[in-house]
């Protein structure tokens, strides 16, 4: 936890106790079996002994602290004066403010938000758990729109947006880092506004890539994507929740980069993707990417078999291409448009579309509110309506 001193820079606070030795407080987010439960420890950075001193509850309510609040012109606190601000929110309570006073942990609200969308608040929110077909437990939280009976309702038009992760290990990979008292947030880079519209949502499947010992996660990298993948939308079929015919897939940067390799290997999957501000060409990126810290030379064929450019031609279901124009980072706009040409020379259906102005993350109102129109006019011809039509784009004239 950090302090601001006088000259409002930041550094690491350090707590006067009773004890002898030097304190500081960490904070958590706490993967537990029970989901995630945030919690705060006093450290001894002399002996390395921990006590924990703070931790979220787990019956309703999901809690976390944001900032120490406390002040001292030389960033020494004494624990029995510590003030933190807290967030506090449950599954359908919008996030408030308080600000917790020690030593009796009493906690004052500061904020009292309505609900910012009391159209869905009935939306329906689970955390499901599920296994890999090499035993790796995966978790995923599942939104339905409000009132949805699969039994009476039947499947659904389902998106699955998620985002890869590296790990050592498979018991580091099957921790469970979501809390089922979370509120469910609506912005505009998550896909939850497709509740609106019927879909089921898919959010955050876990997709570990797991290098174990001396291996290297990424020389199986196809392998283990393909697998999450296929765990997922078992999940969801098995449910009875999602059609296996209508079901999208999509990411931003590296979870763009998923999309397109799931599109080229595992196409009986999905019938259509939706890939943002993404790298698809890994040979541009020869010095490492992700985790990944071997370059472009000392792991060749690794760097290709990982980039969906070099199977373009694979490709056949639609896929729509953001992209903003000034991205600054590796994920540069000239990857959507060398692998959109790409696409497009092999008669892929697909679609660019360049955001003026914007970075990586796109922050203008036109840019948020056209990103979502294309996605939802995406959607709504591939996916809610999919008949296996992906032939309209090629054959209208209309791109």
């Amino acid at each position: 936890m950090m302090c601001r001193t006088p000259a409002g820079t930041l550094v690491i606070a350090k707590i006067k106790t009773n004890y002898e030795g030097t304190y500081i407080l960490m904070k958590g987010q706490g993967a537990t079996p029970k989901g995630s439960i945030p919690f705060l420890d006093l450290l001894n950075i002399t002996t390395g002994a921990k006590e924990r001193i703070w931790e979220s509850g787990v019956d309703k309510y999901y809690e976390s602290v944001l900032a120490l609040m406390s002040y001292h012109p030389k960033c020494e606190i004494q624990l029995n004066e510590l003030k933190f601000l807290i967030s506090k929110e449950s599954r359908s309570e919008a996030a408030q403010y308080y600000v917790s006073i020690w030593p009796d942990k009493k906690q004052v609200q500061i904020t009292s938000y309505p609900h910012p969308y009391p159209q869905l608040a009935s939306l329906q929110r689970e955390i499901i758990r599920y296994e890999r077909d090499d035993g790796v437990k995966l978790t995923a939280t599942l939104y339905l729109p409000p009132g949805y009976n699969p039994s009476k309702d039947g499947p659904l038009a389902c998106l699955i947006w998620s985002y890869p992760g590296d790990f050592k290990s498979r018991e580091a990979a099957g921790q469970v880092r979501r809390s089922p008292n979370k509120f469910a947030r609506i912005n505009n880079s998550f896909p939850l506004l497709w509740l609106s519209r019927g879909f089921a949502i898919l959010a955050d499947p876990t997709i570990p890539i797991i290098g174990e010992g001396d291996q290297e996660a990424n020389d199986r990298y196809i392998e283990q994507l393909i697998a999450s993948a296929e765990a997922a939308v078992n999940e969801i079929v098995r449910r009875g929740v999602a059609h296996p015919d209508k079901i999208a897939v999509g990411g931003h940067s590296y979870g763009a980069f998923m999309t397109a390799n799931l599109l080229a290997h595992a196409p009986h999957l999905f019938c259509c993707g939706i890939a943002r501000s993404g790298a698809y060409n890994r040979t541009l990126t020869p010095f490492g990417f992700q985790k990944e810290v071997r370059t472009l030379w000392e792991a060749t064929d690794t760097y290709i078999k990982m980039s969906p450019f070099m199977i373009a031609n694979k490709i056949k279901k639609p896929i729509l291409l953001i992209h903003g124009e000034e991205d600054s980072k590796v994920t540069t706009a000239m990857q959507s448009s060398q692998f959109y040409d790409a696409l497009k020379g092999h008669g892929v259906p697909c679609r660019l579309v360049i955001l003026p102005f914007e970075g990586h993350r796109y922050a203008a109102r036109e840019s948020v509110m056209h990103v979502i129109w294309e996605t939802d006019r995406w959607l709504q011809k591939y996916c809610a309506s999919n008949s296996s039509s992906t032939q309209i784009i090629k054959s209208s004239g209309e791109w």
